[in-house]
């Protein structure tokens, strides 16, 4: 089972999108996703203040900006 985590904003109109998406993908692959906003981590905040939202599977960043549905199936199935 892959680990998926989303890093969002509070108030990014990306993030809500990428959330949809992340959401129905996952759960169609019954699987589970976390969210962290990076608001409330000083190290992610500077790392990746230009890039959310980000998608990370198994740590490693897979994604960011738009998250694409098709190619997060992909990721996940491999």
């Amino acid at each position: 089972m892959h680990q998926i985590q989303l890093l969002v904003r509070e108030g990014c109109h990306l993030c809500q999108a990428a959330r949809e998406t992340v959401a129905e993908v996952t759960g169609r692959l019954h699987m589970e996703f976390s969210e962290l906003d990076i608001d409330q981590d000083p190290q992610l905040l500077a790392k990746h203040h230009e890039e959310v939202p980000v998608l990370l599977i198994d740590g490693e960043v897979r994604d960011f900006w738009h998250i694409d549905a098709q190619r997060l199936e992909r990721l996940l199935s491999s």
